[in-house]
């Protein structure tokens, strides 16, 4: 099918709910195309009416060995051109460092990071193709700043974001930028049915991811971002000319990454001198 040259092809993962769902209507209603990639299609029925032309939800298992390149083959057999990668598709996983298990975390690593690595590999050779293509890494505040209870979690978001700050560097001379996208806590579903917390509960752990668990188990349903405004801003950074690198969502999330900034800088401060002695010494240091 063919497209106008105005309107963008978008590929997004983990598209059936919250933000990617949210993300993949307001592609559609500005009228540009989008391969929705989901567990389950029929997830989509209601959004494949309304745009049966320009709606394409194909099942997508990131971690699938064939599962990307599949996805952005499909997309270019379709619409001839990939101008969006929206890396969304993600879980999280509560527990102490200690209480986690390597059958609890190592799936998470599959979907967030190694997924999301294997999707943009497929993903550029297509997109280096046209100029001005924009890769949306869905990180988390969790990606900036560790929390106790999230340790692996933040682990899996932290490589995101080191893998997305080199990527933006590489594919700069292509005309492609990216964006990480930093959400603090917003009003979705992430919390029930996104996010699971690990068997083991240690009493030694309790004062610190103990109190996480119950408190993320507490506030699911009262977290004070609303996902609608959230996903407009997106949209505005990714059809900007000159979009952040890093986009925080939500005033929690901005709080938390201040005081990370104001805690390594107080943290650097007294050893800077030090540290700076640590080079050979001569004209040549």
């Amino acid at each position: 099918m063919n497209i106008s040259d105005a309107a963008k092809v978008w590929l997004i993962t983990g598209a059936s709910s919250g933000f990617g769902r949210i993300l993949a209507e307001l592609a559609l209603a500005r009228g540009d195309a989008v391969v929705a990639g989901v567990r389950n299609p029929a997830a989509l029925a209601d959004l494949g009416e309304r745009y049966p032309e320009t709606l394409l939800p194909i099942t997508l298992d990131v971690t699938d060995a064939d599962g990307p390149r599949a996805a952005v083959a499909t997309t270019e057999a379709r619409f001839g051109r990939l101008d969006v990668l929206v890396n969304n598709a993600g879980f999280g996983l509560i527990g102490a460092v200690e209480e986690l298990a390597p059958q609890e975390y190592r799936p998470m690593f599959e979907t967030n990071l190694f997924g999301l690595i294997e999707m943009t590999r497929a993903a550029l050779p297509l997109m280096r193709r046209t100029s001005g293509g924009r890769i949306v890494n869905l990180s988390s505040v969790g990606g900036f700043t560790g929390r106790q209870g999230f340790g692996l979690y933040n682990a899996s978001k932290f490589a995101v974001e080191g893998l997305s700050e080199a990527l933006a560097e590489e594919v700069a001379p292509f005309g492609i930028k990216v964006i990480i996208v930093e959400p603090g806590a917003f009003r979705t579903a992430f919390l029930g049915r996104s996010i699971t917390a690990g068997a083991t509960r240690l009493a030694a752990y309790e004062q610190t991811s103990g109190a996480t668990r119950d408190f993320s188990d507490a506030n699911n349903g009262a977290q004070p971002g609303d996902p609608a405004r959230g996903m407009a801003l997106l949209m505005q950074a990714i059809l900007a000319e000159a979009p952040p690198l890093r986009l925080p969502l939500g005033r929690d999330a901005l709080a938390r990454i201040d005081r990370k900034l104001a805690m390594v800088a107080a943290d650097i401060a007294p050893w800077r001198s030090r540290s700076e002695d640590t080079g050979f010494d001569g004209p040549s240091a």
